[in-house]
């Protein structure tokens, strides 16, 4: 396998690399559960060797927490607002000379204060494919984006930690005894269109998932639906801002992009749906032809 360089996306929990040809195909991939988290500094370029041993080594551009304080090297964050073009990139050190590393710095901004890393990559990867777009991309996950973007611009930005909140109470709060598997679509809808019309009462409203369950034997995953609906509800009342009236493009994990869409249909909203991976691959290849990350 000989690449023309490789596109990497390390996160905290897993790695993804793909071998590119010239012409932007595909040639190869490959995965792998070491991330971010769980290395040293010293670690990381063993762990790139190994993920893709049997590729001709060639020029790498990676992004996400591998730039973090805590990755490989950190890489800074450029304020906004900015385009492709002003997102920093650093080399990475490694210990033979047959290949280097960039790393694409995150996005930051300064009140309210917000940081992403990685996020910025799949962005410019809608810059690449959709030049015209001007409206709200939102990047739901873990820590969920909603970004306003215009004229080739990450403009402003929101985190919402709403992601982990869902997996802090699900596996560690009282409501782990009433949660289980499955999804009940109506509770769901009814969960978020409660938040948005009373996002003050949230910690009330998921105290009582647990009594329903106690009392009235709520179904464990109409509980989940209700859970993660209440917590969306409430993300799209503090985000109204960014939505209400915007395009907007989702770019995530297909289940999760999917209860973002229903969400926001029910506001009214047809969402776009792009591809994450394809999103960070474009992405990549846009910065690493305005950096000129050749070698």
């Amino acid at each position: 396998m000989t690449p023309d360089w490789i596109a990497v996306d390390w996160g905290t929990s897993a790695c993804r690399a793909w071998a590119m040809g010239a012409d932007g195909a595909v040639l190869a991939e490959a995965r792998s559960d070491k991330g971010m988290g769980s290395l040293a500094p010293e670690a990381f370029e063993p762990a790139l060797r190994e993920m893709i041993a049997g590729w001709t080594p060639a020029p790498v551009l990676a992004c996400g927490m591998v730039g973090a304080r805590q990755g490989w090297i950190e890489a800074p964050y450029a304020p906004v607002p900015c385009a492709p073009d002003a997102f920093e990139t650093v080399k990475a050190p490694v210990s033979d000379t047959d290949f280097t590393v960039s790393i694409v710095g995150g996005v930051s901004q300064a009140a309210p204060a917000d940081v992403m890393r990685g996020e910025e990559t799949q962005i410019a990867g809608v810059f690449a494919a959709r030049p015209d777009f001007d409206g709200v991309i939102c990047l739901p996950g873990t820590h969920t984006k909603w970004v306003q973007v215009s004229a080739g611009e990450i403009v402003s930005f929101r985190t919402a930690m709403t992601g982990e909140l869902f997996a802090l109470l699900s596996k560690s709060s009282t409501l782990r005894h009433s949660i289980g598997s499955g999804w009940d679509d109506s509770a769901f809808a009814e969960a978020v269109s409660d938040a948005l019309a009373r996002p003050e009462a949230l910690a009330a409203r998921l105290f009582s998932v647990r009594a329903e369950g106690l009392i009235h034997g709520l179904d464990p995953g109409a509980a989940r639906a209700r859970v993660s609906g209440l917590l969306i509800g409430a993300e799209l009342a503090a985000t109204r801002a960014y939505w209400i009236g915007q395009p907007v493009a989702l770019i995530g994990e297909t289940g999760l992009n999917s209860v973002y869409s229903r969400a926001l249909a029910a506001q009214g909203l047809i969402a776009e749906s792009l591809q994450a991976d394809e999103m960070t691959r474009a992405g990549l290849a846009l910065i690493r032809s305005r950096k000129e990350i050749h070698a």
